[in-house]
C-alpha cells in the first residue's frame, strides 16, 4: 500500500499544492487522484508564474487575449479559472460524496490587496460569483487587512482558503474571523453553512532559524508550532462558543498543512509530511515531495491531540534566543511580498509573452 494511501485512510485529505494546464491535458492529475489519493489543490501566484514561464501551453490563448486588450491581470484570472474549473470537475465527485468537506480547488486574489481590506473583499466575491464554481476555495492572506476581510466574506458566503498564516496566534486570529462571520449570518437568518479552511506554513520556520540555533533543534521548529496549532485547533472545536455553532448547523474550519515539502537538502523528502499526519486536516504537498512520499515515504502514528512536547519543545527554543510571535510575524510579512514579487513578475510575463505570439 501507497504511503499516500495509508494518509488518506488515517482521515488526512491530500490535496496538491500545484496546477499547470498539461497536468490537466496529460492525465496527470487525474492519476495523481485515482493512484495517489489526492482530493483537492491549491494554487497562488508562483505556481501560476512557473506554470506560465516554463511551458508554452499558455502562449496561444495568451496572445488571443492580448490581441483582444484584455489586461494582464484579467487575462490572468480567466486563465486561472479556466484550469481550477475543469481541475474542480475532477473532484466534484469527492466534493458531493463528502458533502463538501473534500474536492476542493483555490484561487488567490492578488497579493497587491494584502493589506486593502475593502479591495480584498470586492475582488473575492468577484472571482467567486465568476467562477460559478461550487468547489472552489478563494484565498484570503491572514493578514491584518486580510483578517477583517474574511469575516465580511463568510457572512457573503464566500468560501475561504485563509493563507499565510504561521503561528497558533495567527491560526486563532483566522478562527475567530470565520466564527465571527458564521455568527453574522445565524443572526441574519442565513444558512450558517460556509466551508472555509486555515493554512498553516510549516517548513518556513525551520529556514528562517537555521544559522541562528544549535544544531540539536534544527529543523524541528516548524513541526513543533504546528503540533502546537493542532491542540489549539482540537481544544476549538470542544470548546462551549464552537458546539453552540456547530449545534446551529455551522460547519468546523478545517486545518490546512502548508508549506510542506523539505528546503534543506538533508532532509529526506517525506519529512514533514509524515510529521503532519493528523486525522480531519488537510495536507498541500508539492508535487515532487507528493510522488517522492508515495513510493518510499512511511506513516508511523499520527499527531497528538494534546501536541505532545511541543510546548517544551518550543521553550528550548525559546531559551536559544528565538522569538516565535516576531518570527513569524516575519514570515507573514516575507510571504506577503514573496507573493507580491511573484505576481508582478507573473503580469511582467503575460505581457512579454502577448507580444511575442
Amino acid at each position: 500500500m501507497k504511503a499516500t494511501t495509508r494518509l488518506h485512510a488515517l482521515g488526512q485529505s491530500l490535496w496538491l499544492d500545484n496546477i499547470t494546464r498539461d497536468l490537466l491535458t496529460s492525465g496527470t492529475l487525474d492519476r495523481y487522484r485515482t493512484e495517489l489519493c489526492i482530493t483537492g489543490l491549491t494554487s497562488n501566484p508562483t505556481v501560476f508564474d512557473h506554470a506560465i514561464r516554463n511551458t508554452n501551453a499558455y502562449d496561444e490563448a495568451i496572445g488571443w487575449k492580448i490581441r483582444q486588450g484584455m489586461p494582464c491581470e484579467a487575462l490572468f484570472f480567466e486563465l486561472a479559472i479556466e484550469d481550477l474549473t475543469r481541475a474542480a470537475t475532477l473532484f466534484r465527485l469527492v466534493h458531493e460524496a463528502s458533502h463538501g468537506v473534500d474536492g476542493w480547488v483555490s484561487l488567490e486574489v492578488s497579493p497587491l490587496l494584502a493589506d486593502d481590506t475593502a479591495g480584498t473583499i470586492e475582488k473575492a466575491r468577484q472571482l467567486h460569483d465568476s467562477a460559478q464554481c461550487n468547489n472552489l476555495f478563494i484565498k484570503v492572506p491572514g493578514t491584518a487587512a486580510g483578517i477583517q476581510a474574511i469575516e465580511a466574506l463568510i457572512f457573503a458566503g464566500v468560501p475561504i482558503n485563509v493563507t499565510l498564516l504561521f503561528s497558533r496566534e495567527h491560526y486563532v486570529a483566522a478562527a475567530d474571523a470565520y466564527e465571527r462571520g458564521v455568527r453574522r449570518r445565524i443572526a441574519a437568518g442565513l444558512d450558517p453553512k460556509v466551508h472555509c479552511v486555515a493554512s498553516i506554513f510549516v517548513s518556513r520556520w525551520d529556514q528562517a532559524v537555521k544559522d541562528k540555533i544549535p544544531s540539536a533543534l534544527r529543523n524541528r521548529l516548524g513541526i513543533n508550532v504546528a503540533k502546537q496549532v493542532y491542540k489549539t485547533y482540537r481544544e476549538r472545536l470542544l470548546a462551549p462558543p464552537w458546539r453552540d455553532l456547530a449545534r446551529k448547523g455551522a460547519l468546523p474550519q478545517r486545518l490546512l498543512w502548508a508549506s510542506t515539502g523539505t528546503k534543506d537538502p538533508q532532509l529526506r523528502g517525506g519529512y514533514y509530511v509524515q510529521a503532519l499526519a493528523a486525522p480531519h486536516t488537510i495536507n498541500t504537498i508539492p508535487e515532487k515531495t507528493l510522488v517522492e512520499f508515495a513510493e518510499r515515504g512511511e506513516v508511523s502514528g499520527v499527531m497528538r491531540e494534546d501536541g505532545g512536547d511541543s510546548e517544551s519543545m518550543l521553550a528550548e527554543f525559546a531559551q536559544a534566543g528565538v522569538d516565535v510571535a516576531a518570527v513569524a510575524a516575519q514570515l507573514q510579512d516575507e510571504g506577503r511580498l514573496s507573493f507580491i514579487r511573484s505576481w508582478n513578475d507573473l503580469m511582467t510575463l503575460i505581457a512579454a509573452k502577448g507580444k511575442s505570439t
